[in-house]
């Protein structure tokens, strides 16, 4: 009878692991796939927007744009001033977001889809002055809005960019959660302040990798870090940035040649 009861326990212990193991598994599966939607959008964005830029004509027309996309297509639209017409359209293929599919220069009224965008990004970025959400912006860096558009509402991450050479502007990054008409239901701060990694030491030595701390509210890597690291990683020369998740004791490491998060207990 013993000997059954610690079958028992033993069979319950390892079936409760094994779930745990399972449940973290899926999780991080999740994280990357958000982390890959997000570097499409602002890969997409970094390359269309130089090309943009190199055109004096649409330069002086430009105002803003919205992303969105549709299995592995990535759509870059560009509107005037008077937010109403498309300036330039640029598509994208998900394994090539180096070079654009297809480009359109023409004006023309914007489609239903992307005038949907445009509102909802102007609302949501109109609720953010509220004191509530506490969004700064730190000086020498630029914040980056990505807007993904949900079953039943809208997504707006916040992340931070910069143009300082051998700099990974970690942190600051935010996450807003919409419903369909755009008000904003509920939000996530992720870092409470801007932990940024450098390529090269205090006394100009290479840094080969890069690591910080997760406070017990984030206990995970997370989709901006990751993000973050993949369109500034490769321009610092790093292929490796690791977090401590106080939350769970965990280490994460993310590898950016494989795209994958490792995981060390400590």
């Amino acid at each position: 009878m013993r000997q059954i009861i610690i079958l028992f326990f033993l069979t319950t212990f390892f079936h409760n692991a094994y779930s745990q193991d399972e449940s973290l598994q899926l999780k991080l599966d999740s994280i990357i796939s958000e982390a890959d939607l997000m570097y499409k959008y602002e890969k997409a964005v970094w390359n269309s927007t130089d090309l943009l830029m190199g055109n004096i004509r649409l330069k002086k027309k430009y105002d803003g744009y919205v992303v969105r996309h549709s299995g592995d297509s990535i759509f870059v639209t560009y509107y005037g001033k008077n937010q109403k017409e498309s300036i330039a359209r640029y598509t994208y293929i998900a394994t090539n977001l180096n070079k654009p599919l297809l480009v359109s220069m023409e004006s023309s009224p914007l489609k239903i889809s992307e005038k949907e965008l445009l509102d909802i990004k102007i609302k949501m970025i109109n609720q953010l002055s509220d004191s509530k959400y506490n969004v700064t912006i730190q000086e020498g860096y630029s914040p980056n809005l990505i807007l993904f558009k949900e079953n039943t509402g809208f997504k707006l991450y916040i992340v931070m960019g910069t143009t300082e050479s051998g700099v990974i502007p970690f942190g600051n990054d935010y996450l807003f959660w919409a419903d369909s008409e755009g008000i904003i239901i509920r939000w996530k701060k992720f870092h409470s302040r801007m932990i940024p990694a450098y390529s090269k030491g205090s006394n100009g030595e290479k840094v080969v990798t890069s690591f910080h701390s997760h406070l017990k509210t984030t206990p995970h890597i997370t989709a901006t870090d990751i993000c973050t690291f993949r369109l500034y990683g490769e321009l610092c020369k790093m292929e490796v940035f690791g977090v401590l998740c106080t939350a769970t004791g965990k280490y994460y490491k993310y590898n950016l040649k494989t795209n994958k998060i490792e995981i060390e207990e400590q």
